[in-house]
């Protein structure tokens, strides 16, 4: 089965029409969003969002491995199946859905994708949704097989400090980037502010067009147009990070669209901040 980053509603009918029982939807909404109306079959995960990273070293990725293999075989996962995952809103949930998406490839499954424009998108074309929650589906085993080339580990970002043939790229919200706030949760939710040293900044939302009346990524030629004005070529070398790794999982399939090839700092400043023998820049920009 032909797998696409990116899938439209029309593109998930007509496979759910060739062999539904091939295919798992995950909705990576809130329970209360998810009970008030969604895909019809899809499940809940929300942890695929919520998760952090203990620490991106050996014994925090394998709790993440082994705490995500319990909650996909209890889900009746195995990871075999056509993965699809959604949001409300590309622009609206912090990158939710590229985050579920990110995770899944990482721990092993093969055939992901994003619902392209999101619930939005397939309220749109006027899809049936449904209400209230799911049959829970049969239980399997999933067993994770880690793709260490995708993740970026925060040893690995350290020794990329210096490497001007790797671009660091943080593509957090102005006041994160600032200096001013510490996560999009509250300025204080980190002990400290401010930025991985020689990172170049691009916010998320650019990637997107999100003026539109259903956000999505831009052209693979406006997405490289974009990168450019921050030096990112189609051959350069990119690490992103954010607060958690899940605005950088969007910027991630932006850049992969545009042909640029780039890796997930999944523990990002949640993690680089906590740890003080970390250099950061802190100097506030206005």
């Amino acid at each position: 089965m032909d797998t696409k980053l990116l899938i439209s509603p029309q593109e998930l009918t007509s496979l759910l029409a060739e062999d539904s029982s091939q295919i798992a939807i995950i909705d990576t909404r809130s329970p209360e969003e998810y009970i008030k109306s969604h895909l019809p079959g899809a499940i809940n995960i929300r942890e695929l969002f919520t998760y952090l990273l203990e620490n991106s070293q050996a014994d925090g990725l394998k709790k993440l491995s082994q705490h995500f293999s319990e909650l996909l075989s209890k889900a009746g996962i195995s990871g075999a199946e056509k993965l699809i995952v959604y949001e409300d809103a590309l622009n609206q949930g912090y990158g939710q859905s590229c985050r579920a998406a990110f995770l899944l490839k990482y721990l092993g499954c093969t055939q992901v994708s994003v619902l392209h424009g999101g619930y939005k998108a397939w309220l749109t074309a006027g899809l049936p949704t449904t209400q209230g929650e799911v049959p829970i589906r049969k239980s399997k085993v999933f067993t994770a097989h880690p793709d260490a080339a995708i993740m970026v580990t925060t040893e690995e970002m350290l020794q990329a400090l210096d490497d001007p043939k790797i671009i660091k790229l943080d593509v957090r919200d102005r006041n994160e980037w600032q200096g001013l706030s510490s996560s999009p949760y509250s300025p204080d939710f980190c002990p400290r502010k401010g930025r991985i040293p020689n990172a170049v900044w691009l916010e998320w939302h650019r990637l997107m067009n999100c003026d539109a009346e259903i956000p999505m990524f831009r052209s693979p030629a406006e997405i490289l147009e974009i990168c450019q004005s921050v030096g990112i070529t189609s051959h350069a070398k990119v690490y992103i990070y954010c607060f958690k790794g899940s605005r950088a999982a969007n910027t991630m399939i932006a850049l992969q669209q545009a042909g640029i090839y780039s890796r997930n700092y999944f523990g990002s400043w949640n993690e680089w901040s906590r740890d003080f023998s970390l250099p950061i820049d802190h100097r506030i920009i206005i």
